[in-house]
């Protein structure tokens, strides 16, 4: 009774109605039902696991639109046609790949089994890289299913990098002025992340756009999206997935990675990553620097001072002390990082950077 009760209260629906309503339309009866995942945010959305004789499902209720879940049922298809592991949209009753009940979208796929992709594990890093050069280099000619929302962004990192790069000098504006722990502390680990701003905006400015590879994204890749099992690896929520620069999915990935305690800043794991990558995907000259540029720029110490000086009047300033000493610690050795793969990419992929 307490899931019914705080499903309903949450804005979705009982466990039983979905047994009830939903599950029967893919001829699932009599069923064990699972909240895996529920997430009440303007996008709200929800996760359930399945679980029939000795078959499991994942049914899942999306955020967006009807149009948008016709590009995101085109990129899975695309994928599993390309030898890509990828969830499966399973047909109702009546030959359906979804179901609208009640202004809601659900989904069911097969239930993937695989460990999340441990970053602590060399293999599983390689093997997640390689995969993501594939569903690049399978997909540079993607294209939607008639009625799809079309999908794409190709930001221009250079103008993103000279937004955030002027509102950090903001902050150091603001840092002399207040001269509080924060600001104290801003100022002690400026010089080194003012230098990191700079290298991601030179670099930045001197990409050739049109020399950027381009495919279908996944726009989410990080390890809970990645699942492995027995070098076996299966690709999830493809959610956030559209057209867009190669080296977005990669960058984002490798930032996620690098800032972590037990992988901070390793250039050899970096250029393994990158080498297993091109295995099935090639990478231009300006690629390479969008990586550069976009794992170069202190992105933490960035949003922190700006998030601190625009609600200082209201802010818990302790609290962003710690996550500002927190940030820190993780990027003491980021420049000197930098400083070796650019150099690294000059000596080894024959490029002037």
């Amino acid at each position: 009774m307490k899931n019914i009760l705080t499903e309903t209260k949450n804005g979705l629906l009982p466990l039983d109605e979905i047994k009830e309503q939903i599950l029967p339309k893919y001829n699932l009866k009599n069923v064990s039902l699972t909240n895996i995942k529920f997430k009440d945010t303007e996008k709200q959305r929800a996760v359930y696991r399945v679980d029939l004789h000795e078959k499991s499902y994942c049914l899942k209720k999306v955020y967006y639109d009807e149009e948008n879940l016709l590009y995101v049922y085109s990129a899975l298809e695309w994928c599993f046609r390309n030898g890509i592991n990828v969830p499966k949209l399973l047909p109702t009753a009546d030959g359906n790949r979804y179901i609208k009940y009640k202004d809601m979208l659900f989904i069911l796929t097969p239930w993937l089994d695989g460990e999340k992709c441990d970053f602590d594990n060399l293999n599983h890093m390689l093997v997640s890289s390689k995969t993501l050069g594939k569903l690049h280099k399978t997909s540079v000619n993607f294209y939607p299913i008639e009625g799809s929302f079309e999908r794409e962004t190709f930001e221009d990192l250079s103008i993103s990098i000279s937004k955030h790069f002027n509102q950090l000098l903001n902050s150091i504006d603001k840092a002399y002025f207040y001269k509080d722990r924060f600001s104290n502390l801003f100022l002690n680990n400026l010089d080194e992340n003012l230098e990191l701003a700079k290298i991601s905006l030179e670099i930045s400015s001197s990409i050739n756009s049109s020399n950027l590879s381009r495919s279908l994204c996944h726009g989410d890749f990080v390890n809970k999206n990645i699942l492995i099992s027995d070098n076996e690896i299966s690709l999830i929520d493809f959610d956030k997935c559209r057209l867009d620069y190669c080296t977005k999915d990669l960058s984002y990935f490798l930032r996620r990675l690098l800032k972590r305690e037990t992988t901070n800043w390793q250039i050899n794991l970096t250029l393994d990553i990158l080498n297993s990558y091109m295995e099935e995907n090639n990478l231009t000259e300006d690629d390479l620097k969008y990586i550069i540029a976009y794992i170069a720029f202190p992105q933490k110490f960035w949003k922190l001072s700006r998030d601190y000086y625009r609600n200082i009047k209201k802010c818990n300033r302790n609290a962003f002390i710690l996550l500002l000493e927190k940030a820190i610690k993780r990027s003491e050795n980021q420049l000197d990082f930098i400083y070796k793969l650019i150099k690294s990419f000059n000596k080894y992929y024959t490029t002037r950077i």
